[in-house]
């Protein structure tokens, strides 16, 4: 009802707008003290109200348009349209379909669209373009029509507008930057943590399976090597889980598929809650980004399945189709509530967003019987191979 309300204003505005303005060719020089109010609110109104012919020639305009094209009342009354609202910028750039102020130029529809979209382009008087939101009415005169406009300079608001979308991206590039980031970090310390604290351990259990070969040691002792040694696998145990976590070694080692097929097998052993893989070998040979991406996606998908979907199976199905990749993640648990998606605590379903978004892809999340997370990857195209 909020939206609504500017907009009825509006068409309010119009339509008392052309009224009067139809009543002031027909006005004779002794006036009503009513007709002389209307007309003097037409006259100070803020708004632009510019009335036409049908050949699009100026018949009135308020002295609020003449400030707004930098010029006056009587230069604009009897000029064309288009010396203000050229015709070629009545064509909005980013829905070909939509013709503002139609065919012949003045012919805008207010009718079930928002007021953000009835955006035209005016002229000022020494050539400089800016926006403009308006709308349009339309009164007969006998055999005639008279066009009325009502427009208003949303320079402001444009401007806001951009530097928002601006910083909206410059965010969405920092989150990704942060993200490409984190992997590198988390694939260092993995190496780290496996390459020298895991052969570290390692080194210190074989020298420990040493100690115990010896026969001086008594019971006590023994008992105290064999504790050690019980200590040293559980610690090496922990280290790969951990190694894993931050990065998995199947990833670096086999490519994708294995490490998805590592990353379902460890979720049924987890959560005893079968998890398929429906994909080919062939066809997940990516880059580290990707993979890496599509890793983490799958992951946290699985992640959120084993929190909250109570489900008691899951399907992970990959396609690639020509230069596009298609992800489904498929379960049959309780689904997502509409009202849950954008709650500021989904931090799962974010990150996977913002990770798909990344790679310029979409993802679409559905509850129906389960929750199904539909995600389409463009591809880059692959390098043709070098001829020998």
């Amino acid at each position: 009802m909020a939206r609504t309300r500017p907009l009825l204003w509006l068409t309010a505005g119009i339509t008392l707008a052309a009224y009067w303005f139809r009543r002031m060719l027909q006005a004779p020089a002794s006036a009503s003290p009513a007709f002389r109010r209307s007309r003097s609110i037409i006259q100070h109104a803020s708004d632009a109200i510019i009335s036409t012919d049908e050949q699009q020639r100026i018949l009135h305009a308020n002295p609020a348009a003449a400030a707004m094209f930098d010029t006056t009342v009587q230069a604009m009354e009897g000029t064309l349209l288009q010396h203000y609202l050229p015709r070629d910028q009545r064509q909005h750039g980013d829905n070909a379909n939509a013709r503002y102020f139609g065919q012949t130029g003045i012919r805008l529809r207010m009718k079930g669209r928002r007021a953000g979209d009835y955006l035209v382009t005016g002229q000022r008087t020494h050539g400089q373009l800016f926006p403009l939101e308006g709308s349009i009415s339309t009164l007969n005169e006998g055999q005639h029509n008279i066009y009325t406009i009502i427009l208003r300079d949303i320079t402001e608001r444009k401007q806001v507008q951009e530097q928002l979308e601006q910083s909206y991206a410059q965010l969405r590039e920092l989150s990704a930057t942060l993200q490409t980031i984190r992997e590198e970090e988390r694939k260092h310390i993995a190496r780290e943590l496996h390459d020298d604290l895991g052969q570290l351990l390692a080194t210190l259990r074989g020298d420990l399976a040493l100690l115990k070969r010896a026969q001086q040691y008594g019971p006590a002792a023994r008992k105290l090597l064999t504790g050690m040694d019980t200590l040293l696998l559980s610690a090496i145990t922990s280290l790969r889980r951990i190694a894993s976590n931050l990065r998995p070694r199947a990833l670096d080692e086999g490519g994708l598929y294995y490490a998805l097929e590592s990353l379902c097998q460890d979720f049924v052993n987890r959560y005893g809650i079968p998890c398929h893989l429906q994909a080919n070998e062939e066809e997940l040979i990516l880059d580290d980004a990707y993979s890496t991406a599509i890793f983490r996606i799958a992951q946290e998908a699985l992640t959120n399945i084993s929190r909250h979907a109570e489900a008691s199976k899951v399907l992970l199905s990959l396609q690639r189709q020509q230069h596009t990749l298609q992800i489904e993640i498929q379960d049959d648990g309780r689904g997502i509530a509409e009202q849950d998606m954008d709650k500021a605590m989904t931090f799962g379903l974010l990150g996977m967003r913002e990770r798909v978004r990344a790679l310029h892809g979409e993802i679409t999340v559905l509850s129906d019987g389960g929750t199904q997370i539909s995600i389409r990857l463009p591809l880059p195209l692959q390098a043709p191979a070098p001829s020998d």
